[in-house]
């Protein structure tokens, strides 16, 4: 017989559900796959561009996925996307490697496609009750932590999305006093995306990673809201 899972996420209450946005992704399916066992979730609702279910570069897509939602109890809502290079080309290691179009990709991935599922999701979350919410960031989008220089398309388009994570939560407290935000970075987590840069650095699977994700966001409290932190739910710097 197969020993049940832990609960993780104890601090929501039984019958959630949870939205993955990039769910297709490393991350974004280990996240499914671990909530798919949380023993008090009723479902989760996996949402990616592959499947065609939703778009973040288009607004309408993102707005018609919510509202398909907007019925269900979701307490939980991590938007799992991202890149790290852009049609083949790895970061900048200099500035003089700057492309103006590829830069807008990053920004437009990692920065706008987030901003706008916290437009359309957000409100219709609920506002008396726990709800976590977490956008995967990176620790090199910490403007304070930057002693290496380099990926300044990607650090810039992670700083900014931390932004749009601190302002939302500031907002949303007037609203959802019991609502919490997140910006979370994951580690180096053993995927497609960080294969080629993960040389010389501690790994971990993504099955670890969705683990770790969910316990640190399981102990956020509102006061942390507008937070941004590490996968083992240690605060970064901004």
């Amino acid at each position: 017989m197969e020993k049940p899972s832990e609960k993780l996420l104890n601090s929501l209450p039984p019958g959630f559900g949870s939205v993955v946005i990039g769910a297709s992704g490393g991350i974004g399916a280990a996240l499914c796959d671990r909530l798919s066992r949380e023993p008090h979730m009723s479902e989760v609702f996996p949402l990616s561009r592959s499947e065609k279910q939703i778009d973040i570069l288009d607004e309408a897509s993102v707005e018609a996925a919510a509202q398909h939602l907007a019925d269900k109890p979701i307490r939980l809502l991590v938007c799992a996307t991202g890149i790290l290079g852009v049609d083949g080309h790895p970061p900048e290691k200099t500035v003089r490697q700057i492309d103006p179009d590829r830069m807008l990709r990053q920004f437009a991935i990692n920065t706008v496609g987030p901003a706008l599922i916290a437009k359309h999701f957000l409100p219709r979350l609920d506002r008396k009750e726990r709800v976590i919410v977490a956008f995967l960031s990176a620790r090199v989008g910490s403007i304070e932590d930057n002693r290496l220089g380099g990926w300044i398309s990607y650090r810039a388009s992670k700083a900014a999305l931390n932004q749009v994570v601190h302002t939302a939560a500031i907002e949303y407290a007037r609203t959802h006093p019991a609502m919490v935000l997140t910006a979370i970075h994951p580690g180096t987590v053993r995927t497609e995306l960080s294969a080629p840069f993960a040389a010389g650095h501690p790994t971990v699977s993504p099955q670890q990673a969705a683990t770790y994700i969910l316990t640190a966001l399981n102990m956020l409290t509102p006061d942390q809201s507008g937070s941004f932190i590490a996968y083992d739910g240690t605060t970064i710097p901004w």
